[in-house]
């Protein structure tokens, strides 16, 4: 059987499709010849040599626009045509009231410009898409779906299905988990089948033309052309049954498009499935795992073969896991054995925020130059509502530790938790200042409501869900019950903070945005002293040496979150002594404090300004070193 597999926009530029690279090799396998299709890519070079379409414009869809549904509506009017819609469907008739939901939600006069010429032309590259298929059809096109490919797939499967009747079209993907996929097939006809779940075992079943009714979570037509929704699998994939991927011809089809000059290519992996923090605390917001939360990770041994094998071939340094979260017993497996080898991989990681400062340093030695570990606030109370096992404390000691270890952190700030206070916020808004030379979140926003997390699933959690998000009776023609197995994003009645107290937390961390590649907070130990080292813009102090016994120890102390109590308990003199230290360290803003917990944020010594290289932008990426950064290189270690 001939099989060419979509990747459609809006799906990454910059790596191949993970998925589709675990089908090739499921299809391929079973004898099947199998073409992956980047039409992704076939859209930037189309859009680029004919409007002047641009990799920002590319990520405004991709990832910028994706809780307002930017992307899906984009393609909407290429998917049903944009002519007048049957009565009912009001939302989806009237653009104006999707722009201004956009511009509710934070769209510029300039996205929402762009969101407008997109889909005015999405038909024109769906019907050139389609001409090249029907050239010359093969026998089955199957398409993988996640956050903003939606309307693009179904668009090109429906003239696809007008031109070639007798070409079989499959789903797949993320957007196909559960009730969704059930949705997708019984309102889209032109779609043969979906498949719900892991696909290594479902898809080549569905190849090989047996019993469709013993495949786990297909979803396929009768004589009639009823839609048939198998049961899913209650049991997933076991390790040894997930397969490695196969990215032939990703990275020549990225060398020869536009977007070549837009990204750097890398390498995308999976480690493991599922999440072993949440099979037994879910995390209350978080819907990522869908219907598959039981954690399966491969074999240390098979999982660095298969990074330093695909590296190789592909001759690639930077590789991206997509892991939810990194298997715990990989520190002293794969990262201790990657640390050893000749090998200068640059990796990303999604961690937990818990790790300790030897954990970080491994993760560097290792070759992670970024983690994603999950921070999300600063607040104990927040994040014990939001179940994360973690305290404020913990993750600015994480955003420290991995300074300290030439790791760098990506993280949002989220707010709008049921029975959050503004004292919350309040206290740690005060405080950001002291924390101006560490990782920044990318920005803070409110949470979003997602099926599949316990928001979602248990009402007496916080939030009586209403509807789905109004993106998607924007995008769909269709009722109001079909949406609601659809869609993924839901609106609810907003809880916690808002008003004020948003603004100022989004004023705040717009503030550590613009101050973090310019500020500074180091220390060394030289000489039976400590040697800190300020540019924070929020304190008017440059160097700082500590030289009483009692602060060097105070100091060595508030490594690890500590109470005043177990300070004093620890200190020569008590209570007497940790006050005033507590006071002046406070003052010096070496502390941030949480509740009862007090943490000391100065980072060690080294060469963490290379760090801030993402932050800035053309000529003046690279910055002059300060006097106060000689000195402190000058002072001698001993």
């Amino acid at each position: 059987m001939r099989i060419v597999l979509l990747h459609m926009p809006w799906g990454a530029i910059d790596v191949p499709s993970l998925a589709l690279g675990i089908l090739h090799t499921a299809a391929a396998r079973a004898g099947h010849e199998v073409e992956v299709r980047y039409a992704n890519l076939d859209f930037v070079d189309w859009a680029a040599g004919t409007t002047g379409f641009g990799v920002d414009d590319y990520e405004y869809f991709s990832e910028k626009s994706y809780f307002q549904g930017a992307g899906d509506w984009a393609f909407a009017g290429a998917l049903y045509g944009d002519d007048e819609p049957a009565p009912g469907f009001a939302e989806s008739a009237d653009p104006e009231r999707y722009f201004e939901y956009l511009a509710t939600n934070g769209a510029s006069e300039q996205e929402m410009a762009l969101t407008r010429a997109t889909r005015a032309i999405a038909p024109e590259f769906i019907a050139r898409l389609v001409d090249e298929l029907a050239a010359d059809p093969p026998d089955l096109v199957g398409f993988t779906t996640t956050f903003q490919q939606n309307t693009a797939s179904l668009a090109a499967a429906r003239l696809l299905k007008q031109r070639c009747p007798q070409v079989r079209t499959v789903f797949g993907g993320a957007n196909c988990d559960g009730p969704q996929g059930a949705a997708l097939h019984r309102n889209f006809p032109f779609l043969d089948y979906v498949v719900r779940g892991e696909g290594e075992a479902a898809f080549p079943a569905l190849l090989a033309g047996g019993d469709l009714a013993a495949v786990p979570g297909l979803c396929w037509r009768d004589a009639s052309g009823k839609s048939t929704v198998n049961e899913m699998s209650r049991r997933p994939l076991p390790p040894a049954a997930i397969l490695t991927p196969r990215y032939d011809g990703f990275y020549e089809r990225l060398d020869a498009s536009v977007a070549a000059g837009w990204v750097d290519p890398k390498l995308v992996l999976e480690g493991s499935r599922g999440c072993w923090w949440g099979e037994k605390h879910h995390c209350t917001f978080c819907g990522l795992n869908g219907s598959s939360m039981e954690f399966r990770s491969k074999p240390p041994a098979d999982f660095l073969a298969e990074v330093l094998t695909l590296a190789e071939r592909h001759q690639l340094l930077d590789v991206y896991v997509v892991d939810n979260i990194l298997d715990m017993g990989y520190f002293d497996t794969v990262l201790k054995s990657l640390a050893e080898l000749p090998v200068d991989l640059r990796l990303h990681f999604e961690i937990k925020a818990n790790l300790r400062r030897h954990q970080f340093q491994l993760l560097g030695d290792s070759g992670a130059a970024q983690v994603q570990p999950g921070i999300e606030n600063l607040s104990t109370r927040v994040l014990r509502i939001m179940d994360k096992g973690v305290t404020g404390c913990q993750n600015v000691r994480a955003l420290r530790d991995a300074q300290s270890a030439g790791v760098s952190v990506t993280w949002n700030y989220l707010y709008g938790f049921p029975g959050e206070q503004p004292e919350d916020y309040e206290s740690v808004i005060r405080q950001l200042p002291v924390l101006h030379h560490l990782d920044p979140p990318t920005g803070a926003g409110r949470i979003a409501i997602e099926r599949f997390s316990p928001y979602f699933d248990r009402p007496e959690l916080g939030f009586q869900i209403t509807r789905p998000a109004f993106q998607y009776r924007a995008t769909y023609r269709l009722p109001e019950s079909e949406l609601a197995e659809l869609a993924y994003v839901f609106t609810a009645p907003p809880r916690g903070i808002g008003g004020p107290v948003a603004e100022r937390l989004g004023e705040a961390v717009d503030t550590w945005l613009a101050r973090f590649p310019d500020s500074r907070l180091t220390y060394r130990e030289a000489g039976g002293r400590i040697v800190l080292v300020n540019t924070r813009p929020g304190y008017d102090w440059r160097v700082v040496e500590l030289t009483d016994p009692v602060e060097i120890a105070a100091f060595r102390l508030l490594g690890q979150p500590r109470s005043p109590a177990a300070l004093a308990a620890k200190l020569p003199g008590g209570a007497a002594a940790a006050e005033p230290v507590l006071v002046r360290f406070t003052a010096l803003g070496l502390l941030f404090h949480d509740g009862d917990s007090y943490l000391q944020v100065a980072v060690e010594s080294d060469n963490q300004v290379l760090m801030r290289m993402r932050y800035r932008h053309g000529p003046a990426a690279v910055r002059p070193r300060t006097e106060t950064e000689e000195v402190l290189d000058a002072v001698p270690i001993g």
